[in-house]
């Protein structure tokens, strides 16, 4: 048999697929529920993209308190690198929306487009995955953490008794998980 090729769709993943079979049970309202986060996920996607290249290319947008605007700006404004993977291990690492190190200032920025209200343990990840990667002492350094989402900026600054425990949780963690795979 010859089979019909779909090559522009090779390597994707349909929104309700085979492998995912548990749309077989939703409701008409499940379904839709689920199909509009998919289509917020993508926006999403697309957002940070956007931001990302409107950052860098220095873009600056209308002073306004949209959160978008306000992200983009605050970016140019402080001179943060975007998309900025933070390394600690192939177990521990994440990808910073914008980060910046100056003059010991940690600044991270993160941009959201969902309207679930978000926790500040992500930027505290990522601050720790900074100092474990930088091997640079929380104690040493002033930070700042920023959320921006639903129009709002959302400001931490955390101190070294915030951020230690995390590095320690996460160094403990990748050592447990290595011996692991040392015993496979």
């Amino acid at each position: 048999m010859n089979f019909n090729k779909h090559s522009i769709l090779e390597g994707t993943h349909a929104p309700f697929g085979a492998s995912q079979s548990s749309w077989l049970r939703y409701s008409d309202d499940k379904a839709l529920d689920v199909y509009k986060n998919l289509q917020a996920k993508m926006m999403g996607t697309r957002l940070h993209a956007w931001a990302k290249e409107t950052i860098d290319l220095g873009i600056k947008q209308p002073r306004s308190k949209k959160t978008l605007y306000a992200y983009v700006n605050d970016a140019i404004g402080f001179k943060m690198d975007t998309e900025v993977v933070l390394y600690y291990s192939d177990n521990f690492f994440g990808t910073a929306d914008s980060i910046s190190f100056r003059d010991n200032f940690l600044r991270i920025h993160d941009l959201k487009t969902g309207k679930t209200p978000v926790h500040m343990e992500q930027l505290e990840i990522y601050a720790a995955l900074f100092c474990l990667e930088y091997k640079v002492r929380p104690g040493d350094i002033d930070m700042e953490l920023r959320i921006y989402q639903n129009d709002e900026v959302i400001v931490f600054n955390p101190t070294a008794e915030d951020i230690l425990p995390i590095m320690d949780k996460i160094v403990h963690l990748d050592k447990l998980l290595k011996s692991l795979n040392e015993e496979v």
